[in-house]
């Protein structure tokens, strides 16, 4: 019988030996995948369209709701996305105070998707707009520059084929 005691407190030492290793571990931080530009054109753009052009393309059933739930939720949960400490541009402070624009549109509008209401996505056209305009203007030096074109004169050279 000592034996087995004895069997069964080295069995139990082992055991909180190792969930205590466990619990010491380093809590694993969090690891991009995808690329800005890839975060922005394959879940940013689509989702933000999703809430832009809600009037244009507003759901009429429920499994376009249920879409337009998850786009609006997905938006939100993009803010948090790039959020991340490795996925920072400039500023910390002000880029964090950038993506809380776009959370805080993107929880709005899945809240109003969640309660079908259609005038409430339609009145945050503007947050969501100005959530990505306030960031892009701060952080891509030429963004709006390409439409400038069309207003300046046209050049007095030739072109040269």
């Amino acid at each position: 019988m000592p034996g087995k005691i004895a069997i069964a407190v080295v069995l139990a030492g082992l055991a909180g030996g190792t969930a205590r290793a466990e619990d010491e571990a380093a809590v694993p931080e969090p690891m991009p995948i995808g690329t800005m530009s890839e975060l922005m054109i394959k879940l940013m753009y689509p989702a933000s369209d999703a809430i832009l052009y809600v009037e244009s393309r507003a759901p009429t059933n429920e499994v376009e709701w249920n879409e337009l739930q998850a786009q609006a939720l997905l938006l939100a949960e993009s803010a948090n996305l790039i959020m991340m400490p490795s996925r920072v541009v400039g500023d910390r402070d002000q880029w964090m105070r950038d993506a809380r624009l776009m959370f805080d549109a993107g929880a709005a509008a899945y809240e109003a998707a969640l309660d079908q209401d259609l005038d409430a996505l339609i009145a945050l056209n503007e947050q969501v707009y100005m959530s990505c305009v306030v960031c892009h203007r701060r952080t891509r030096p030429d963004y709006g520059r390409n439409y400038k074109r069309f207003e300046d004169p046209p050049s007095a050279e030739p072109r040269v084929p």
